[in-house]
């Protein structure tokens, strides 16, 4: 299974990812770390990485979809272009894709998160609130649920996500968080 992660920097992404990678066994797929390290192998110029880092994670989460793992792609996922590259990964592996939007409804919380976090990768700069505020990020199709980590511990996000997974023992057919 391909288990997609959307939403802007600051919203609980990753924190969400990894709790549940860990839960599932599965292979976490984060685009901050790949990015990161192509622009400090010198594959990016400045900070602008483009379609790079992505380009790697789609071939990286189908390798280990063929391979039979689980995957997370841990990403911004902005735009439709990313969204359809991520759904065709998916489609080429033969795998099951759940497409998970990660909001946060309180303006307040999610500023002070942007600006509070540190970076957990070696040389990574997390964006500024304006960056993240006026970055690029169109509205979804299709998705499988929309998580809102708005005063919500990360423990029922997780359990918001699996309730939604086929196969899972929390799974409920039909209902959505």
């Amino acid at each position: 299974m391909l288990i997609v992660f959307g939403g802007l920097p600051g919203t609980g992404k990753t924190t969400i990812a990894r709790v549940l990678a860990r839960r599932l066994g599965a292979f976490h797929l984060r685009i901050d770390t790949i990015e990161q390290a192509i622009r400090m192998a010198g594959g990016a110029d400045g900070e602008a990485v483009g379609p790079q880092g992505y380009v790697v994670a789609y071939a990286l989460a189908g390798d280990n979809l063929r391979l039979g793992a689980t995957v997370i792609a841990d990403c911004v996922n902005p735009v439709r272009i990313t969204r359809e590259a991520w759904r065709a990964t998916a489609l080429q592996a033969g795998v099951r894709l759940v497409e998970v939007e990660v909001v946060c409804s309180d303006p307040v919380e999610h500023r002070h998160r942007v600006e509070t976090r540190q970076s957990d990768i070696a040389g990574h700069r997390p964006p500024s609130w304006a960056a993240v505020r006026g970055r690029e990020y169109e509205p979804w199709d299709g998705l499988d649920a929309v998580i809102d980590t708005a005063g919500r511990e990360v423990d029922a996000c997780v359990a918001a996500i699996l309730a939604i997974l086929p196969g899972h023992p929390l799974h409920e057919s039909g209902r959505r968080p």
